[in-house]
């Protein structure tokens, strides 16, 4: 096999030490960064450009499908591989949406890892089995409808971000600091979250994010 150099990030450690240690096992393939969420993969990738970059779907800060559209914006020559333990239509469709050519199920990482990380490095998609079925399953119109108030593609990119903060309980101040805002932006952005989201509560926002976007909400 030809040289490979990844990223992998997973907010788990004992996870992304098995998913280092299998890729590692590959003559010529080396781990050249790790992450323990969205915001370090995407800085990782950007200082280290790598052939593929394996993100977690549920991340603190950044999750992996907002990570994926901001990676492939500023480094359109790496490869994205989603890795998750959920599986649905809809998550499968935004990972597909947001630019991902790779998703694998965490229960299918032995058996497929490997052959969807070489097909990435030949710019090939790879979807596990069950992401495959699917896709047919949307594709055939028998995938369950999703309940929705207003779709996610609504909001901006640094609002879906603070959206993710707040759902992990930060305070405007707290959210302006990670973000490198003013607590007075940040109080704009949240506001108008709320408007465009139909949200009128903390609590809205939560459930809006939990049937939504692949966050880690406590």
């Amino acid at each position: 096999m030809n040289a490979v150099r990844i990223v992998v990030a997973d907010d788990h450690e004992v996870v992304r030490r098995g998913v280092v240690a299998l890729l590692e096992s590959q003559p010529g393939w080396s781990v050249v960064g790790e992450a323990a969420n969205g915001r370090e993969a995407l800085q990782q990738v950007e200082r280290l450009e790598p052939d593929v970059v394996i993100l977690d779907v549920s991340m603190p800060e950044l999750n992996g499908i907002e990570a994926t559209r901001q990676i492939l914006k500023a480094v359109p020559r790496t490869e994205v591989l989603i890795l998750t333990m959920h599986e649905s239509n809809e998550l499968v469709r935004r990972v597909l949406e947001a630019g991902a050519r790779g998703y694998v199920s965490k229960s299918d990482v032995a058996r497929n890892l490997v052959d969807a990380v070489e097909a990435l490095r030949q710019h090939r998609a790879f979807l596990s089995s069950s992401a495959t079925m699917a896709v047919v399953e949307d594709y055939l119109g028998r995938a369950d409808a999703v309940i929705r108030t207003k779709p996610p593609e609504e909001l901006t990119a640094r609002e879906r971000e603070v959206l993710q903060l707040l759902t992990e309980g930060k305070s405007n101040k707290e959210i302006a600091a990670t973000l490198g805002l003013s607590v007075y932006t940040a109080e704009t952005h949240r506001r108008n979250i709320m408007q465009k989201l139909n949200c009128h509560s903390i609590a809205q926002l939560i459930r809006y994010a939990m049937h939504h976007e692949p966050f880690t909400v406590d």
